[in-house]
């Protein structure tokens, strides 16, 4: 086996275990709100405490790996992630769970865009989108079994088993890194960490999510909306300091390459609110419908077989008809997907969910398989660090702002006085609109020229 498998072996293995920690939390949320007397929100924060430690430290990624080298820092952040697992684990409380699942993110924020950029760097322009391809077709092995798993886990042990699954495999990541990685020398490059940048793109993401959490409730709304607006101002302060500084902590300038940007856009309308209905989903069919936590788990198979179908069919028709068309029949099927979802409550509810799930599952994919292999593609070699980290900056943010979003319009409407079942419903509607949004951006995008510039490269 060459080096270039024996690094995609182990990033691989990183991007299943993000995969399998964002999915696998989901099924044991009813469990843990009832051991815990936890809200909604603060169970939505469990979710977003993971991801928010995720975010905040991939902006660091490339200078960290510039200075310490890439296996040390992808060693480093596993055994970080490994010990927040056993305090995940270990916590009496839910905060305690929110903090350690705060630190255990802060541990596997660095394996992926790490690990990413290390890996692409050894393919070249046009094999990229190939090797996008069988990232996500090995990736789509997390939603496959982690929910169903972690359903079975919870009925059978405890919720903390669904949050200690992940550490064998997480052992073994580390075992193979060790082993199999090649040591890169540490620059002695006198460039200065970006402080300002970091400390305000860090303060700007909390204040934003913390704002959108507090608005969800009906007794912080004015302190939300400070909150958020205080956060809106942070963000635009970043957003200038970043491209009018020299050295910034992350070239957002790369941003104007259209396959990136539009491929981050379909990140936040498609997966992103994805994950925020499967979590409103996982509770209304154990809450309301009265579902058993490893059925309702089990309904990520449907998914995952829908799922490996559109993969597969990116992978053989990418280079041939481009990304247009791929994005936009899977916004589409996966809105209607989503809106299937407000049809449950009243007869074949497992019918319904199977086939809901079914398109989430091939529409969702679609876009995020067709966005994986799009956004690189014009990227230099030079860039791969910055634009990873961007890449999944984004891609964490969208899974964080999909969760946030979605308990906070599903808050505001229970608020209103409307029932719970019919909140539940709205909020799936609604849903499966912003869906559609992405779709009418996509046809900005030159389709035929993309093609043209593969083609040449293959040639």
């Amino acid at each position: 086996m060459n080096y270039r498998a024996r690094a995609t072996i182990v990033y691989l293995l990183a991007f299943f275990i993000d995969l399998v920690n964002m999915f696998i939390a989901n099924v044991a949320y009813p469990d843990i709100a009832r051991r815990f007397d936890a809200t909604v929100s603060e169970v939505a924060w469990i979710s977003n405490g993971y991801i928010l430690g995720l975010t905040l430290v991939i902006p660091l990624s490339s200078w960290l790996a510039r200075r310490a080298g890439a296996k040390q820092l992808f060693m480093f952040s596993l055994l970080i992630f490994i010990a927040g697992t056993c305090g995940v684990g270990a916590s009496s409380s839910v905060s305690q769970l929110i903090a350690w699942r705060w630190i255990q993110g802060v541990g596997g924020g660095l394996l992926i865009p790490v690990g990413q950029a290390m890996t692409y760097a050894l393919y070249q322009s046009h094999e990229r989108a190939k090797l996008s391809s069988v990232v996500m077709l090995i990736a789509l092995l997390a939603p496959a079994l982690s929910p169903a798993m972690g359903g079975f886990l919870v009925d059978s042990l405890s919720w903390r088993w669904v949050f200690l699954a992940s550490l064998p495999l997480a052992v073994f990541t580390l075992l193979l890194a060790w082993l199999w990685l090649k040591t890169d020398p540490q620059e002695e490059s006198r460039e200065r960490l970006d402080l300002l940048g970091l400390m305000s793109g860090c303060t700007a993401l909390t204040l934003i999510l913390l704002g959108l959490t507090y608005l969800g409730e009906p007794n912080h709304l004015y302190s939300g909306g400070l909150i958020l607006t205080a956060g809106m101002f942070c963000l635009a302060g970043y957003v200038w300091h970043a491209l009018t500084n020299s050295k910034p902590l992350i070239n957002l300038h790369l941003v104007r390459d259209p396959l990136l940007h539009t491929a981050m856009l379909i990140y936040q309308f498609i997966p992103g609110v994805f994950t925020g209905v499967n979590m409103l989903s996982m509770l209304y069919l154990q809450n309301q419908l009265g579902m058993r936590a490893s059925f309702v788990g089990a309904m990520m198979l449907p998914w995952s077989l829908a799922s490996f179908a559109a993969i597969s069919m990116t992978g053989k028709k990418f280079n041939i008809w481009g990304p247009r068309p791929l994005f936009i029949s899977g916004c589409l099927i996966n809105s209607f997907g989503i809106g299937l979802l407000a049809l449950t409550g009243h007869t074949m509810d497992v019918t319904v969910c199977v086939m809901a799930y079914t398109l989430m599952g091939f529409g969702s994919s679609l876009c995020s398989s067709t966005a994986q292999s799009s956004a690189f593609i014009q990227i230099a070699d030079r860039e791969l660090a910055d634009a990873s980290a961007l890449w999944n900056i984004n891609r964490q943010l969208s899974f964080c702002l999909g969760v946030t979003l979605l308990n906070l319009l599903f808050n505001l409407i229970a608020n209103t006085g409307l029932p719970t079942e019919e909140a539940y419903h709205l909020c799936f509607i609604l849903a499966a609109c912003s869906a559609v949004i992405p779709v009418l951006y996509c046809y900005r995008l030159n389709n035929q020229r993309f093609i043209s510039l593969v083609s040449k490269e293959q040639k």
